[in-house]
């Protein structure tokens, strides 16, 4: 059994489908603190801070293997530092240990490109480089995925984990994330609204389409275990843009649309980061090789949202 933390969320959503498809529906048990309703199949509320209730799912489902997606954003957790290290640094201990005691064969870990601070280079930033973050989830980012390396070194533990970069998806709604105006400015887009963005028109960031951070999701944990080499995180890329860009891609295909920029708090985390990450090695260990551009990834988000609201007329 398949075990989905977290499955509410933008990417847990869509993985959570991904992987029923591929596995079966009775081989998955998505799980998170409430139950919305949109999920087809075996479902539990599980709060991950909780390790005897988590603990108990485990060995009531034989759970083999664990996607830990549970997390407050990079956003929000500056809103309220506490809560977002005990809810980051916490679940993620919690279902390692759990992992361990009851021979769980593999644990997926998100991390993010928020491990990354002013001392990385901004281009093309490599793997091993230095992680110095100056937010609550940068922080537990980067405390994750060593204690992800210590389980496997000390248990061998079989965990695995990505770095992400922002992911662009039309599923869901934004989540409290800093780059997450990539979604919500599709949604004012096809709504005929301006959109008010909270960084400035020339902030670069790494994104990803959410069928490509998905994807790798996968490839990654069904790659065989000797071919994963770096047990902290790999970083992995999908295409870098600024709002300005973005907008203009939309204004393609709607002319009379506008942008309004009006930087916020989250200017400063996002001056923080990378504007692009070097998956050189995802690509040489695994095989990483992502498949949308900016273009392609505003035809579809620009279509799929299209339907969404016209069938919620």
């Amino acid at each position: 059994m398949i075990l989905v933390t977290g499955a509410n969320g933008q990417l847990g959503t869509v993985l959570t489908i991904a992987l029923k498809e591929r596995y079966g529906n009775d081989k998955v048990l998505a799980s998170d603190v409430i139950n919305k309703g949109n999920n087809t199949g075996l479902f539990e509320i599980i709060d991950a801070t909780d390790f005897n209730a988590l603990q108990h799912i485990v060995k009531k489902y034989k759970v083999s293997q664990i996607y830990h997606l549970a997390a407050i954003l990079s956003a929000k957790g500056e809103q309220n530092p506490i809560l977002s290290w005990e809810i980051n640094t916490k679940t993620l201990l919690n279902v390692l240990e759990v992992s361990r005691l009851n021979k769980v064969e593999k644990v997926f870990y998100p991390s993010s490109i928020a491990v990354f601070g002013q001392n990385a280079p901004k281009e093309n930033t490599p793997n091993n480089s230095i992680l110095d973050p100056e937010t609550v989830y940068g922080i537990s980012k980067v405390d994750g995925e060593n204690w992800a390396q210590y389980y496997y070194k000390k248990y061998n533990l079989d965990v695995r984990s990505l770095r992400y970069p922002g992911v662009v998806g039309y599923q869901s709604l934004p989540g409290g994330g800093t780059t997450d105006y990539a979604v919500d400015i599709y949604h004012k887009a096809v709504i005929g609204n301006a959109f008010s963005c909270f960084l400035k028109a020339d902030t670069k960031l790494p994104m990803i389409f959410i069928d490509d951070a998905v994807r790798a999701t996968i490839e990654l944990m069904g790659a065989p275990e000797h071919q994963i080499k770096i047990r902290t995180s790999y970083n992995i890329s999908g295409v870098s843009f600024t709002p300005k860009e973005v907008a203009e891609e939309i204004q393609k295909q709607l002319p009379d649309f506008r942008i309004i920029y009006k930087p916020d708090f989250r200017q400063d985390i996002a001056d923080n980061w990378p504007e692009s990450v070097d998956d050189t090695k995802a690509q040489e260990h695994w095989n990483w090789k992502p498949k949308y551009n900016l273009s392609t990834i505003t035809d579809i988000m620009l279509e799929k949202l299209k339907e969404q609201y016209k069938r919620a007329i």
